[in-house]
């Protein structure tokens, strides 16, 4: 579910914030089909080997630029969640040609119809059939577990920074409306019909019945076993921070918020109509 249209200049609108001394969030404003404010998120973390790692990437405006410089400029990891957020992966391995791009199967193929995108190399690519055997390298592998989500219908990568107990993600918990994401946007993030209807199915505030509602019917409906397995894996980690891409970070408690959304998954006798 990428985000397709700013707000609004990415210079003027982009919210950038370290959440912990390793990690730092570029929050933009972002309208779904043009009408629904989704928002956008990209995510910088600082390995303890002082390379960077940058998750769902936005627009690399000389803001973010700095950014990185900041953090000593190694960016050795470009990561796209899912074959959704992929639109500014060439830009940035442009800008920094030696890293890696870590995606899903089915992402390079997607972007060969594209003339700007297709010589654009990927170094990892997760695939179903090597669930659970894949290796980025030494240090990035002691930092973060990893969770492909190859039955979500965008074919999701999860990943959990151990040192911050931090998990980033893209589709797969949604927390809007997303305030952070349109606070320089000049513009609510509740505004417009379309918004307002959709909010109720991607909102994690409790109860969150049409979040549990999208998630089972919608999000895993291509393997709701295959789904629930990655929900009970993603369960099992040891976090209390949530980065969505769309919608505000879920600084604490957020186990409490994955348990309540996922719960259908988690003990599937529970599922509801």
């Amino acid at each position: 579910m990428a985000s397709k249209k700013p707000e609004g200049s990415p210079t003027e609108a982009m919210v950038i914030r370290k959440v912990t001394p390793e990690i730092t969030t570029l929050s933009v404003p972002f309208s779904r089909f043009g009408v629904f404010k989704f928002g956008g998120r990209g995510t910088i973390v600082k390995l303890a080997s002082g390379s960077l790692a940058v998750f769902s990437p936005v627009m690399l405006t000389p803001e973010v630029q700095r950014t990185i410089a900041s953090e000593g400029s190694n960016l050795k990891y470009i990561a796209a969640p899912d074959i959704e957020h992929h639109l500014h992966l060439t830009a940035w391995k442009k800008a920094f040609p030696n890293a890696e791009i870590i995606a899903p199967e089915g992402l390079w193929e997607k972007r060969q119809a594209n003339p700007d995108f297709k010589d654009t190399e990927f170094k990892h690519i997760f695939k179903s059939e090597d669930k659970g055997k894949h290796n980025i390298s030494d240090e990035f592998d002691s930092e973060f577990d990893v969770e492909y989500v190859s039955s979500h219908g965008s074919r999701e990568i999860v990943f959990l920074h151990k040192p911050t107990r931090t998990v980033i993600e893209a589709d797969l918990l949604f927390n809007l409306p997303g305030s952070e994401q349109y606070s320089r946007a000049g513009v609510s993030p509740t505004s417009g019909i379309l918004t307002k209807l959709i909010l109720p199915l991607v909102s994690a505030k409790p109860p969150a019945t049409g979040h549990k509602r999208f998630a089972w019917y919608v999000l895993s409906a291509r393997d709701r076993e295959g789904f629930a397995k990655s929900m009970t894996k993603i369960d099992q980690w040891d976090f209390d921070r949530l980065i969505p891409c769309h919608g505000d970070v879920i600084e604490t408690g957020a186990k409490t918020v994955f348990r309540n959304v996922f719960e259908w998954f988690l003990n599937t006798n529970k599922k509801q109509d």
